[in-house]
């Protein structure tokens, strides 16, 4: 092994052990605006001289760090904290050193204290004084500094006349002590390899909920083929059911070769919309709008209305082809090639997707895909749409997705993209590293009390936590889960309440959810009979029984209750009927404490006690609470830690109770 640079050797203090970080600081970790973080490390050297510590943090574009000094907790851990005010990608890191002047301080105040001779030891501190000084001449951009300088310079003389200053040195003691911290010597101090990242996100990032809907089955009349206008018809009803997120599936031209036709048939029918997800015609591609929905700005009216309500327009962005698309003629090399000259289409054995060509990121012309498919996201961007759901994106290069997210967030770091990868774990996860600021999950197909419980407590957990944001929705247009295809009420409810309150982010797929839309296109399917992928629909949300007003009270009690905003505080509670859920979130700054249990048998009454740590969740166990039902209004007085809890899901299947104490 070679010996270290000559800077290196006399770096003597070691930096372990930086928390929060992922990797090592490899990925960043996520927090929303306005948070603070507890940053800690270990930082200790040889011998027994004092070690400083210092957090360096720089704010999104800012040049310079900011210097905070770290507290120490005792077995050479440290500790700061930090505050991030601004949205965008802050970075920090860990500064240490062994601190010449402190050491000396230190060791002189207790020779004195022991009445030792110290005239030797003060001409010792001399040349560390002066040193100071001239640091401090170094910084010459006010007064105080040169005030500084001079006053360290003087000190340095009175040292350098050993025991004759020994008596003006007690007596500036503190004085000096204070000046020389002003000015330490780096020269020798170690700092972290890498800065660690910190991206800041608008809090929707944390808490949202989303509607899905598609704009061509807004339509007033039956058959017609809705627009951006009959979508924005739409928005008042959504904003007041408490919807910030409408999300619509790609809105771009759809190809004629291969289109599929009603139920994913084969072969079309005259008049067959197909699916968006066939994307590209002759009228253009990626950038283009499917001309039955509008203009662009059409959809510009339709993001603005959005905004006026509260809600952000979130676009689905799929990188796939039509046969059409502009790019398979533009660049074909951007595709794989089967022996015969043809283009491969998609396929997941034995299922085929001849409408749609995959893109090859594995093509000689990577760096132009990347390029071009990261365009098009900024496009949509600078037509004023921030959030962006990602079909499939574990099918594409990983990398990629790096390079895009950190390409749009540099122009606009209040984007927001959604990961729709349905995939192994680790893949799920590793996305989430890579920028993706929400992702969906496996909740859908979780349903006993051990399975939500396992499965959030991993999510919930560092370092978990530090990186995916959970985002819970109980169907998709691809996904009609088995235990909402009975089209039991009590089954949709009850899966509401279980997404909306165990994440703070969370979405239906809407119209076929408040109508409880349950049949599925055949027995063991989750595919949608007459499924909207494929059709025109047309929705009536005046049938009795819809899941309206349920939708509405749930997402109230999200918006007026900071507990259900996050995920932080999630604690599941023991329960002694396995049919019974029970959990609890806590926002203990404002007071706020709400507790969930759910009934998971859909068909009949169950009921038993659930437990509740009292001291821990800030309630008196000696006093009586009170606990109000935001689903159903009802009011109940519960005593001390053991309470009975009765659901019946022919009237209520689950309880979202706020916690209340006199």
């Amino acid at each position: 092994m070679p010996l270290p640079e000559a800077s290196e050797g006399r770096r003597r203090v070691a930096i372990e052990r930086v928390q929060p970080s992922i990797d090592g600081g490899r990925f960043a970790i996520k927090r929303i605006v306005g948070q603070r973080i507890t940053v800690t490390a270990d930082a200790f050297a040889d011998g027994h001289d004092v070690v400083l510590v210092e957090l360096l943090d720089r704010a999104p574009g800012a040049k310079a760090w900011q210097v905070t000094p770290m507290t120490e907790l005792g077995n050479d851990a440290w500790q700061a904290e930090l505050e991030l005010a601004a949205v965008g990608r802050h970075e920090f890191t860990i500064r240490a050193w062994v601190d010449a002047f402190a050491s000396w301080h230190r060791d002189l105040k207790k020779r004195i204290e022991a009445g030792q001779d110290v005239g030797v030891d003060l001409q010792i501190g001399a040349p560390l004084v002066e040193a100071a000084a001239q640091r401090a001449n170094e910084i010459t951009s006010d007064s105080t500094t040169s005030k500084d300088a001079r006053r360290l310079t003087h000190f340095a003389k009175v040292l350098a006349g050993g025991s004759a200053g020994v008596a003006e040195y007690q007596a500036g003691a503190t004085e000096l002590s204070a000046l020389a911290a002003r000015y330490p010597d780096y020269s020798h101090a170690t700092q972290c390899d890498r800065p660690f990242a910190v991206v800041v996100d608008r809090q929707r990032a944390e808490f949202s909920t989303w509607y899905e809907l598609f704009p061509r089955s807004c339509a007033d009349e039956e058959g017609r083929h809705g627009t951006f206008a009959d979508c924005a018809r739409w928005l008042p009803r959504l904003a007041a059911m408490g919807f910030d997120v409408v999300y619509l599936p790609p809105i771009h031209p759809i190809g004629s070769t291969f289109r599929k036709g009603k139920n994913n048939a084969v072969s079309c029918e005259p008049g067959d919309v197909g699916s968006p997800w066939a994307i590209g015609s002759a009228e253009g591609g990626h950038k283009a709008i499917h001309a039955e929905l509008g203009t662009l700005d059409d959809l510009k009216n339709l993001i603005r209305a959005a905004g006026e309500h509260g809600i952000d327009l979130a676009l689905d962005i799929a990188f796939q082809c039509a046969p059409e698309h502009p790019y398979v003629k533009e660049h074909p090399d951007w595709f794989k090639h089967r022996p015969d000259g043809t283009i491969q289409y998609a396929e997941n054995p034995p299922k085929k997707y001849q409408d749609i060509y995959p893109f090859d990121f594995e093509s000689s012309d990577w760096r132009g895909l990347w390029q071009k498919l990261t365009d098009v996201v900024l496009y949509w961007a600078r037509q004023g749409v921030r959030i962006f759901r990602v079909d499939n994106p574990h099918t594409k290069a990983l990398a990629f997705w790096e390079f895009l997210i950190s390409e749009v967030k540099a122009e606009f770091p209040e984007a927001i993209f959604l990961a729709e990868a349905f995939t192994r774990p680790k893949i799920m996860y590793r996305l989430a590293k890579l920028g993706f600021s929400q992702s969906y999950t496996y909740f859908t197909w979780r349903n006993t009390k051990a399975e939500f419980t396992e499965y959030l407590t991993e999510l919930t957990a560092e370092p978990v936590s530090e990186f995916f944001r959970p985002n819970f929705w109980p169907n998709t247009p691809d996904i009609l889960p088995p235990h909402l295809q009975s089209g039991n009420r009590a089954a949709f409810i009850a899966r509401l309440v279980l997404a909306g309150t165990l994440s703070g982010n969370y979405g239906i797929y809407g119209p076929a959810y408040e109508n409880l839309d349950h049949l599925p296109l055949k027995p063991g399917s989750e595919e949608y009979l007459n499924s909207e992928k494929y059709q025109l629909r047309h929705w009536n949300f005046d049938m009795p029984g819809n899941l309206t007003d349920a939708i509405t009270r749930l997402n109230r009690a999200r918006r007026e209750n900071p507990a259900l905003q996050s995920n932080g505080s999630l604690r599941f509670h023991p329960t002694d009927n396995e049919q019974l859920i029970c959990y609890s979130k806590h926002c203990p700054a404002s007071g706020n404490l709400l507790v969930m249990v759910v009934n998971l048998d859909f068909q009949q009454p169950q009921w038993g006690h659930v437990e509740l740590p009292l001291a821990e969740l800030g309630i008196d166990p000696g006093k009586a609470y009170h606990v109000v039902d935001a689903l159903s209004d009802g009011k109940f007085d519960w005593q001390g830690p053991r309470n009975f809890v009765k659901l019946d899901p022919a009237a209520t299947p689950a309880h979202v109770l706020l916690v209340r104490q006199s």
